[in-house]
């Protein structure tokens, strides 16, 4: 079995899990956030949505800058509703998820480099960012969005197993 046939169960099963988090965030309370310094509900579902595109960035070149030297850091303007929201992240995951298939053995285990003002931060092949710092990624934003709902008193669905509000499988 190819690296990327194993690494897009995994995706799959990250991707699927998201959604029923990424539905139950109230459209009404987009601009709620837990504290002054964490992000507002509709910035941590829009960052959720947003992170499968990061696997373009990592297949289509070896390295990325989060903040180019004399540039602006992207930014992606957090959207207008939980159903935008997730629309978004089924938009992003079928691209992702197209171009794991299509990355070769060869393609994952090359080098890539994360920068910040031309700084490398660190190295890894390109498998470990895909599953590291795109999908546990996703995983430790998906754990704080059950916060996030549970603050608000919005049932929080399940993820890897029973919830108080979803107690059966």
């Amino acid at each position: 079995m190819s690296m990327s046939a194993q690494l897009l169960s995994a995706f799959d099963h990250i991707i699927e899990g998201t959604k029923p988090h990424l539905a139950a965030i109230p459209s009404d309370r987009l601009e709620w956030r837990p504290h002054e310094k964490s992000y507002t509900i509709g910035e941590l579902g829009t960052h959720l949505a947003n992170l499968p595109m990061w696997t373009m960035a990592t297949l289509g070149a070896d390295e990325f800058d989060v903040a180019p030297p004399g540039e602006e850091p992207p930014r992606q303007a957090p959207l207008g509703s939980a159903d935008e929201i997730l629309a978004h992240l089924e938009e992003n995951a079928a691209a992702a998820r197209g171009a794991i298939e299509g990355a070769s053995d060869e393609e994952l285990m090359k080098g890539w480099t994360l920068l910040a003002g031309g700084e490398a931060l660190f190295t890894l092949p390109k498998i470990a960012v895909l599953r590291t710092f795109i999908m546990d990624h996703m995983i430790h934003h998906r754990g704080q969005l059950t916060v996030y709902l549970r603050l608000l008193d919005v049932p929080v669905p399940q993820t890897f197993g029973p919830t108080a509000d979803f107690p059966d499988m």
